[in-house]
């Protein structure tokens, strides 16, 4: 390992991913003119490393290979070498990743490309160890045979590039299908029932995801059809989610990912998008069952993110690390002897039966707490106690193991502050605040907006990042597309249309600076931002929910609350440039197909006037904030005049004899106006539901 500390180009950025490599002894550059016009000149290849901060086998091989000095010494001498932060750069990220794909069948990061100086692509792949083994090729064998190539077979080089840049082409080349037909919506479902674990919940074998966005799709897809197998799955997947040690039993908040198919052993980072995501979803299921569990589990959720990822001016960190002190997961885990010592022989032996913790340990001979098997039934009939005398007892172990293991060194928190994350964090917190009528909810999604209203809007342009200050990169789609879907969650948290207002004015934006006005659909990147190789459109719902997918459900739900159709016309567009890939492979396309369940809905437009302080409105607008009601678009006002700003079909209402006025629109017929409260609960099917605790 090196001992040389001279700070590399990177200790000048602000990125935490490149700050970490901003002592190591390659020579690294950050993504720029600077590298390309030093590759250019000298005639190098570029080796372009790029990662994330939490990434587990970012840090190994960080420390394997890029702390090495005989690593260091050929990248330096045969390469340029360029460290890309993928959190704050997922174009690079998301184009690269395309060639590591086509090349080696599969992805993940850290991410390893070699490029020309002009940045076109010959070979990629994800973690080299430092030496070949076990028919991994090693990095040191990579970089030796490939900068030979590069120098004495340019022609093999240029072959290769040529290859590749004709296959991304193909692949970003879309041309309008026809129309996309609701078939694809059982095919979906189908596809995601051959693929569910009855089991354990979830989609497919380890390494098992979350994706909540397919668990949204399926609570849509149930309403629809009342196909009660859509809302097992649902069901099933959250509550073995949650047993499992994905889930922090001891201070909350969900891991990335599981290795295993029953949810046990978990990548250990911990990401902001994930809980917005999950806590989005739990409240929706919530909505939908009235399960208690899920009201919790939401509100545990917000808990961690307010206490671990929370800015001191309200928005919101990035991740958690996955390592602390050198080693994976080890904050997180326990022997069975550290456990009793901490709460005693009696309460010890209750807590290490409730959550599977054993001598021999499920995780590297420690244990990783899980509900995964113990039957609390049985438990509590065993030390004769109450289901909630028993749960009771492990609330008190709980808060004792939390309070010890703030002891232990602490895994590293990004704390740069992500535009799109947060704005998905933002809807899902105004969302959780409408269901749970809690007000400190609201107030967190609404000082997290004000803080990416007023630090990553430079000259009304929307920016990727923020840190210590410093704002960095134009917002590409997602950012756009997770905002607008933040300001939309907002107004139906506080029916305040100067959300709606902006989020007008944030479609607006983002149509001028994505929209492809040829061919439809949006693209990655903005027509003022930097392209890499070519400019793709991203319809892939993944771990995150693509912007494309995003600004179709918005773009729906915008174009009805505000009357505005040409919006509701751009989603079709989309619908036709999309077809082929979405009928090819519909479960990948979960998000995307939301927005064409909504379609299905009968659709129902709820215009209500009267007074703010008037109590039978109240009680209309809780009951509508607290029901599962994808097919309704409510707009709110004490004046008509209110009205003209942002629906301006809806400025010749009238409250009728002074009284709280409802009109309601049901596929595309209005009914008469009525100031009869308890009759629209019923006629739109407003169940009630308990207010938060």
């Amino acid at each position: 390992m090196s001992t040389i500390k001279k700070p590399n180009r990177l200790i000048g950025e602000k990125s935490p991913y490149l700050l970490q490599h901003a002592h190591h002894p390659v020579d690294w550059y950050p993504w720029g003119k600077e590298a390309f016009e030093k590759a250019k000149k000298e005639n190098k290849p570029l080796f372009v490393s790029i990662g994330y901060s939490t990434c587990h086998w970012c840090h190994v091989m960080a420390h394997e290979s890029f702390e090495d000095v005989e690593v260091a010494e050929i990248l330096n001498e045969r390469f340029v070498a360029v460290k890309v932060d993928r959190e704050e750069r997922p174009d690079i990220d998301a184009i690269y990743m395309k060639v590591c794909q086509m090349l080696t069948g599969q992805g993940g990061w850290p991410l390893n490309v070699f490029l020309t100086p002009d940045q076109k692509p010959f070979y990629a792949g994800t973690y080299f160890p430092k030496k070949s083994r076990f028919g991994r090729p090693g990095l040191i064998d990579v970089l030796r045979q490939l900068s030979q190539t590069y120098e004495k077979e340019p022609e093999k080089v240029s072959q290769m590039t040529t290859r590749l840049m004709e296959a991304i082409d193909r692949q970003v080349r879309r041309q309008k299908k026809g129309e996309l037909s609701i078939t694809v919506l059982h095919d979906t479902f189908h596809q995601l029932s051959n693929q569910f674990d009855t089991k354990f919940g979830g989609f497919g074998h380890a390494p098992k995801f979350p994706i909540p966005h397919t668990l949204m799709f399926l609570l849509k897809f149930y309403v629809w059809t009342k196909d009660e197998q859509a809302l097992s799955m649902v069901n099933k997947t959250l509550i073995q989610m949650r047993k499992g040690g994905i889930w922090d039993h001891i201070g909350f908040g969900f891991a990335r990912y599981s290795t295993d198919a029953m949810w046990l052993v978990p990548h250990f980072e911990k990401m902001l998008y994930d809980q917005a995501l999950l806590l989005y979803t739990f409240t929706e299921a919530y909505q939908l069952t009235e399960n208690s569990q899920f009201q919790t589990i939401a509100e545990q959720i917000i808990e961690f993110v307010r206490r671990d990822l929370q800015h001191e001016s309200g928005a919101f960190f990035s991740a958690i690390d996955a390592d602390s002190d050198g080693e994976e997961g080890n904050f997180y885990v326990w022997t069975k002897q550290e456990i009793v010592e901490i709460l005693g022989q009696e309460l010890g032996e209750q807590f290490c039966q409730m959550y599977g913790i054993s001598e021999q340990g499920n995780f590297e001979g420690k244990n990783i707490p899980n509900r995964i098997f113990p039957n609390k039934d049985k438990l509590a009939n065993r030390y004769e106690m109450t289901i909630d005398e028993l749960e009771g007892q492990m609330e008190v172990a709980r808060e004792k193991l939390f309070q010890k293991r703030k002891e232990r060194p602490t895994p590293q928190v990004d704390d740069k502050v992500l535009t799109g994350w947060n704005a998905l964090m933002i809807a899902a917190l105004a969302k959780a605040g409408a269901v749970f009528d809690c007000k400190l909810y609201i107030d967190m999604a609404k000082n997290a907006l004000a803080f990416v209203e007023e630090q990553l809007f430079v000259d009304g342009r929307l920016m990727v990042r923020y840190r210590d200050g410093d704002v960095k990169q134009k917002a590409f789609m997602d950012d756009y597309a997770y905002l607008l879907w933040a300001y939309i969650e907002l107004y139906e948290a506080t029916f305040d249309f100067r959300y709606l207002q902006k989020g007008k004015q944030l479609a607006e934006k983002m149509m001028h600076l994505f929209w492809d006005q040829e061919h439809g659909g949006f693209f990655f990147t903005g027509y003022d931002a930097e392209t890499i190789l070519v400019k793709d459109k991203e319809i892939y719902d993944g771990a995150l929910p693509s912007g494309n997918s995003v600004a179709a459900t918005s773009l729906l739900k915008l174009g009805r609350l505000t009357g505005t159709f040409e919006y509701v016309e751009i989603v079709y567009e989309m619908y036709s440039l999309f077809k082929e890939e979405v009928e090819q492979i519909p479960a990948v396309h979960t998000f995307f197909l939301q927005s064409l369940l909504i379609e299905q809905f009968p659709q129902k437009e709820v215009v209500i006037i009267g007074p703010k302080n008037c109590q039978k409105r109240k009680k209309l607008l809780k009951r509508i904030q607290q029901a599962y009601t994808p097919e309704l678009s409510v707009i709110v006002a004490e004046d008509p005049k209110q009205l003209a700003q942002v629906a301006e079909f809806a400025k010749h209402y009238r409250m009728v004899n002074h009284e709280t006025t409802i009109y309601i629109c049901e596929n595309f017929a209005c009914k008469q106006p009525t100031t009869n409260v308890e009759e629209v609960i019923q006629k739109l099917n407003l169940s009630s539901h308990k207010n938060c605790t």
